[in-house]
């Protein structure tokens, strides 16, 4: 039976490599023939030794952020969240989340194709809100650190992440608490309306 480390490191590897393959972070960049066969995941990968060298070490140094972030004491999804993102400067992230929070009465920290971000837009235009969108997947090394930091912040890296007033309020239909528990049961509380008035966020 494999220990927890192993089966740690085995999860990790995985969801690691899955994104990465999502957003084509290894995609060659030259030019591509049409083929029939569908191109294997080593192939996508690294097209090169020297591409597959790389791969290895963003691997490994991946693998080692999200250790320390475990010892850390955050949770498995912060944690890949964090191993993600890489190495950044922590402190020009916060600044940019501070400033980006403070640029309208309601922001949304937003994945563009994310079923969940789609449904908060929806119900923002629903209830009348004004909002601003920070995408975090356009580009997306630019968007990872800051997902790793808006974690850290408010406890919870689901995307999207909402503020009103300056204060976060969860995400679409979750949170991390009372003061949080995400638009949708705010509206079901009635207290969304309420939230985005008093933050002079309605149209």
């Amino acid at each position: 039976m494999a220990s927890p480390s192993a089966r740690s490191l085995t999860s990790f590897a995985l969801v690691f490599v899955h994104f990465l393959l999502s957003c084509n972070a290894f995609a060659p960049q030259t030019t591509t023939t049409f083929r029939v066969a569908t191109p294997s995941v080593s192939s996508r990968l690294a097209s090169s030794p020297t591409d597959e060298s790389s791969f290895i070490d963003t691997l490994t140094n991946g693998y080692q952020l999200f250790q320390k972030s475990k010892s850390d004491g955050y949770d498995f999804k912060q944690s890949v969240t964090i191993a993600i993102a890489g190495e950044y400067d922590a402190a020009a992230i916060q600044s940019k989340i501070k400033e980006d929070i403070a640029s309208a009465p309601c922001v949304m920290f937003t994945w563009e194709p994310s079923p969940a971000c789609k449904k908060a837009i929806k119900y923002l235009d629903i209830a009348g809100a004004s909002y601003q969108i920070v995408r975090l997947d356009d580009p997306w090394d630019e968007g990872n650190p800051v997902r790793a930091e808006l974690g850290k912040m408010v406890g919870r890296s689901s995307v999207p992440c909402i503020f009103i007033g300056g204060q976060y309020v969860g995400g679409f239909d979750g949170g991390v608490g009372d003061d949080s528990p995400g638009i949708l049961e705010m509206a079901f509380k009635g207290t969304l309306g309420d939230k985005l008035r008093e933050a002079g966020a309605m149209k």
